[in-house]
């Protein structure tokens, strides 16, 4: 496969995102750093608004299943407690320093959550 799409397809992943792709360009397909940065990043920023609209259009559809929509809810209100004291001390900045952050729990599926 095109190393430059796996790096794509890895940084789609919910779990994964940056924190996979980027070690995987570079130690794996020993590509330059500066390019898998690129490429990765450009990505990321691209999922957020697309997994945003998403969401927002098409979630209503599942949520018509009631066991859906209690654990959508949980997910959603544990975002939102989880990354709150971030955007009411420091605003947007708040929302992409905790999206930025490569830990588990954060990026940019939680961040279109939240």
């Amino acid at each position: 496969m095109n190393p430059i799409l796996s790096l794509i397809l890895l940084t789609l992943l919910p779990a994964l995102e940056l924190r996979a792709s980027i070690p995987y360009g570079i130690l794996i397909e020993n590509m330059n750093w500066l390019t898998v940065f690129l490429i990765c990043v450009i990505t990321n920023a691209i999922l957020g608004p697309v997994v945003y609209v998403i969401i927002d259009k098409f979630i209503h559809v599942f949520l018509r299943v009631k066991h859906l929509e209690k654990m959508w809810d949980r997910t959603v209100e544990k975002t939102q407690k989880k990354i709150h004291k971030y955007v009411e001390r420091y605003g947007v900045l708040g929302l992409s320093i905790f999206i930025g952050i490569p830990l588990p729990g954060s990026g940019s599926y939680t961040g279109a959550i939240a």
